[in-house]
């Protein structure tokens, strides 16, 4: 096993929920950063931008700043204008994203034949006539981007439905294939990897979500590591394709989690 060097965490349901620390999850980045490790946040929430979240966490006391927070608001922006340079795009998403997409060309409901719909994340906005409406739009022929496909994700009210329980239905009912942006697309991994230095092997990724945090950056040969916490469900991690390389109890966990792993993370 390669010296660990960085890690790799999600947010929502890792170290917060409804944007509130999670026991110890402080204290755990703080110590992962003292030890050295160069640290990089992923997060599929489409509903705040990353000036917002690396605000609120930093709030909070986590020692983050904005370069570190990796948003798919942002991923989707570079996918849009490097594979649909000029595209006209309708826009469908729990919050503003206008500011967080540099060089997309956004239209409104009414525009009578977008080039591209792109699903955000899920909230009020997706009731039946604006489903039908993108529905219409895929028949004319519009592409279909999606920036997540999470079936869920915890709040502090219990577990709420994301764009995944929307997206089969659209794909099936219009004969089209989503791409998604978000994770567990690999170039998100890969932008993160980069940003920080390291190669798959020598980062970790923490997430609570089995299929789309943690099985999805085994595959890219990162270290994943599951924590029981956010919208962990022990029937979900038993029935995935493939196990964690570990589990925690939560973040909290961490830190010792990476004294027993060879490190490259140590502070000179």
């Amino acid at each position: 096993m390669e010296a660990i060097r960085a890690v790799l965490a999600d947010i929502d349901g890792v170290l917060t929920v409804s944007w509130r620390p999670l026991p110890g999850a402080v204290a755990a980045i703080r110590a992962v950063r003292e030890s050295g490790y160069q640290v990089a946040l992923l997060t599929n929430t489409s509903s705040r931008t990353r000036d917002w979240i690396a605000g609120t966490l930093r709030e909070h006391g986590f020692p983050i700043a904005p370069g570190e927070i990796f948003t798919v608001a942002g991923l989707t922006a570079e996918y849009l204008t490097r594979h649909y340079p000029g595209a006209r795009c309708l826009v469908l998403n729990d919050g503003d994203l206008s500011g967080e997409l540099p060089g997309v060309t956004v239209v409104g409901a009414d525009d009578p034949d977008p080039d591209v719909v792109v699903l955000g994340g899920a909230g009020p906005q997706f009731d039946y006539p604006t489903l039908n409406l993108v529905f219409a739009h895929l028949r004319r022929g519009a592409r279909l981007i999606a920036m997540n496909a999470n079936l869920y994700w915890q709040t502090a009210d219990g577990l709420q439905l994301d764009t995944g329980a929307f997206l089969p239905g659209l794909e099936r009912a219009a004969g089209v294939i989503a791409e998604v942006t978000g994770k567990p697309a690999e170039a998100f991994f890969s932008a993160a990897l980069g940003a920080v230095g390291a190669a798959p092997g020598q980062a970790v990724m923490v997430g609570d979500d089995i299929d789309n945090d943690v099985l999805a950056a085994q595959r890219l040969g990162i270290t994943g590591v599951l924590v029981r916490t956010g919208k962990y469900r022990d029937s979900t991690a038993h029935a995935a394709t493939a196990a964690p390389d570990y589990v925690l109890d939560s973040v909290a966990d961490l830190p010792a989690l990476l004294a027993g792993l060879p490190s490259g993370g140590e502070a000179s």
